[in-house]
């Protein structure tokens, strides 16, 4: 009896620790994992603080902010190619993205004390705003090359699932912490906390040490290496057009939404603000069904699904009309059901990606990727202005909806549907 008795208290925790999944028994990748964690959350508080910076401190006027969003998107751009080579060069992918960390912490730490101070300016902004960029590039380049590193080849899924599970649950509660924020505290001051977000994730990669690819041999680190190899690869070079082709009609519809939203439809800066936080619900739902249904369908129609399931609802925002109610119903959806998609889509594309992409060119492969992908960005925002301003809101809508769509083409007749496992890595 007695025996019994003192081996009771152990069942819960035994059942606790067989519902935390098998990757976040290991200490290396729990450590990357809770650092990963806590900065996508300070990204996601700066995502709401620096335009209420530029609004309400410094008076920002529509130009000055288009102008400061596509500051945070120009490094991409400009530089992921370069970074990508470089990085492979260098080798010691950990240290530069704890060198990374710091750097970021560090120039957000300049908006609160010139605030404090009295000096703080648009154009210090700007320059903030292109920094963190900037180290954020070096910062993108290096982390796949250390995820492959901490996680076994046959547990790619499901780290990607915890790392995009993790970022949706930020998604959530990181506009709802920096409204608070901003609330309590001068909106300068609310930077201190993502600074800090930036420190503890440097200390959770300053505690892991795992064995990273050699840096590339001389002669072999060329930038335009990783766009070679991408140009060679019939599974990534379909990604590629699909997931560029998605982002560009998607940022023509995020540059003409709020517009749209609230001139068009009537709606308030609440409701507004609740059909927007519907996505970020979405994300947690599609985290967690993505490893299931990748099992059960196949990694590669996974992703081909995610590809379609996440522009597919947007045709329901030029579709909003009627009545408040059903208008808002309808965004509501739209949003809720893109927001599972675009995670389907995440998860399964860093699954191929890390399965595919050969070590030594991880880094140049990355950059070639951002460069493309990421760079259509500021390019879609402009074209939905042009596009608004020229046929009206709600036909440039559905033209970007039907054009993000069509995304899915370029890998519907692809190798990428028939990936049913995960690929080997390519030479």
């Amino acid at each position: 009896m007695t025996a019994a008795l003192d081996q009771h208290p152990a069942r819960p925790a035994g059942a606790l620790r067989r519902r935390i999944p098998e990757l976040l028994h290991e200490p290396a990748f729990r450590r990357y994992w809770t650092g990963q964690t806590v900065s996508s959350l300070g990204d996601q508080i700066t995502l709401l603080v620096i335009p209420l910076i530029a609004v309400s401190a410094l008076h920002a006027d529509a130009a000055q902010m288009g102008y400061l969003a596509a500051a945070g998107w120009l490094p991409y751009l400009l530089l992921s190619l370069h970074a990508g080579g470089w990085a492979d060069r260098y080798g010691h992918r950990r240290r530069v993205m704890i060198a990374t960390d710091l750097g970021r912490a560090a120039v957000l730490l300049t908006v609160p004390i010139a605030f404090a101070a009295g000096v703080l300016t648009l154009a210090q902004l700007y320059a903030v705003v292109l920094l963190t960029g900037t180290l954020s590039v070096f910062f993108h380049v290096c982390n796949p090359p250390l995820f492959v590193a901490l996680v076994p080849a046959e547990q790619y899924l499901r780290g990607n699932a915890l790392i995009n599970g993790s970022r949706a649950v930020t998604y959530v509660a990181g506009p709802g912490l920096g409204g608070l924020l901003v609330q309590l505290l001068a909106a300068p001051l609310a930077l201190v906390v993502d600074a800090a977000s930036f420190l503890v994730s440097a200390l959770f990669l300053r505690r892991i040490s795992p064995e990273e690819p050699p840096p590339a041999a001389p002669g072999r680190g060329s930038a335009a290496e990783g766009l070679r190899w991408i140009r060679r690869s019939p599974v990534i070079l379909a990604a590629l057009l699909g997931t560029a082709t998605v982002n560009l009609f998607t940022f023509v519809i995020g540059a003409l939404f709020v517009l749209y939203a609230t001139e068009e439809l009537g709606f308030s800066a609440g409701l507004l603000g609740a059909v927007m936080a519907a996505a970020a619900v979405g994300t947690l739902l599609g985290a967690a069904v993505t490893g299931r249904l990748a099992a059960r369908i196949g990694v590669g129609p996974a992703f081909l699904l995610g590809l379609v399931a996440f522009p597919a609802p947007l045709l329901l925002i030029p579709l909003a009309g009627g009545s408040p109610g059903t208008a808002a119903a309808l965004l509501f959806g739209a949003e809720f059901l893109s927001g599972v998609g675009v995670m389907i889509l995440d998860i399964t594309a860093g699954t191929i990606f890390a399965a595919c992409i050969p070590d030594a060119l991880r880094s140049r492969v990355s950059g070639a990727y951002q460069a493309v992908n990421y760079g259509v960005r500021p390019v879609g925002s402009l074209l939905g202005g042009l596009l608004g301003s020229t046929l009206g809101l709600r036909p440039a809508l559905w033209i970007a909806a039907v054009g993000a769509l069509a995304s899915g083409l370029w890998v519907l007749f692809s190798p990428i549907p028939r990936l049913r496992e995960l690929p080997g890595q390519q030479d």
